[in-house]
């Protein structure tokens, strides 16, 4: 069953007491360079370098690690685009709990074979006619598995939420003005929002989508969760969910500074920056806040601010990467 237990800023500090020794306190980096092309001072979060390559490690061991055995003597079922499944695989192999991913047909194989060799078992879904979510209940009808999604679920929301925490206590927490997060479902904007409460922080919050996926930018604009039409892409392959997750929205529709966008060119622009300034592989997806901080005409109401930048993600197919590089050097 899936949990919509609202949670709060002291879920995020508990998250982090559990994470302590676990996660990976991944590196804060900035340049000069980068100031100048955004007029902001900017702190880039290299989650890059976290376990599995990305922040979902964080909610999946806060999560996993709290289940009650005797609910899931079959193991629990995850749905995912790659980074989240990813996770739960390799956590799940870490507390010995047997673990199902639910992944889109046309998921990275990289991701895909990631979360295999990690012992998930792989069941794949078109995510142009099937839900993802309806194939996960139904997996998890055949055995007893608990489902644990990327977004709906109070412990991933806050060990995701440790990101920002993490980061706020090592600068400080009077000395952060805003945070942008890369956003999909908005797990990581969620968890972001409470760990800013949690740190005592004033710092604003910020997500960055896709710019053919904005549905959290849409869904703060009316008030209600919007749903990206289908027969969009993008290679933001990470942050392609059809809605903003309902638990996730309900932190985010008051605490979420508003919303900035980025499109694949810019994407590159910033994968191909990290590379070069940083020496340091993102994702496009974990590139996407970034991006938006050098591209969106919006992100000028940060100038002059110190901000906080997530990268999120590092998971990327090396050819795609390569086109990313070579596409900014020619």
């Amino acid at each position: 069953m899936l949990s919509f237990q609202t949670p709060a800023a002291r879920d995020v500090l508990d998250a982090a007491a559990r994470l302590h020794n676990v996660a990976v306190d991944t590196p804060l980096v900035r340049s000069d360079l980068l100031d100048a092309l955004t007029g902001a001072r900017v702190v880039v979060k290299l989650e890059s370098l976290q376990h599995t390559g990305a922040f979902k490690f964080r909610g999946a061991y806060n999560c996993l690690s709290r289940l009650d055995r005797a609910l899931c003597p079959d193991g629990v079922v995850a749905y995912s685009t790659g980074n989240h499944g990813q996770a739960i695989a390799t956590v799940g192999r870490m507390l010995g709990l047997a673990t199902t991913v639910v992944m889109p047909s046309n998921a990275p194989e990289n991701k895909v074979e990631k979360a295999r060799l990690a012992g998930a078992r792989i069941v794949r879904y078109d995510r142009e006619r099937q839900s993802r979510e309806e194939v996960a209940a139904e997996l998890a009808r055949e055995g007893r598995y608990t489902v644990v999604p990327p977004g709906d679920h109070h412990h991933v929301i806050a060990g995701q939420g440790t990101v920002a925490l993490e980061s706020l206590e090592r600068l400080g927490a009077a000395e952060v003005d805003a945070i942008v997060v890369p956003c999909g479902g908005g797990g990581l904007a969620a968890g972001t929002c409470l760990a800013v409460e949690a740190a005592g922080s004033h710092a604003e919050v910020w997500a960055a989508e896709p710019a053919s996926f904005d549905d959290t930018r849409r869904s703060l604009a009316s008030g209600a969760r919007e749903t990206n039409p289908a027969g969009r892409v993008s290679i933001c392959d990470a942050l392609l969910a059809p809605v903003p997750a309902e638990l996730p929205f309900s932190i985010n529709r008051s605490r979420l500074a508003g919303a900035l966008v980025a499109d694949d060119e810019a994407v590159r622009r910033a994968m191909a920056f990290c590379f070069e300034t940083f020496r340091v592989v993102v994702e496009p997806g974990g590139a996407t806040a970034l991006a938006a901080m050098m591209a969106d005409p919006a992100a000028s109401a940060l100038r002059g601010k110190r901000v906080l930048v997530v990268a999120s993600g590092g998971n990327v197919d090396a050819e795609l990467f390569a086109q990313a590089l070579a596409s900014q050097a020619a």
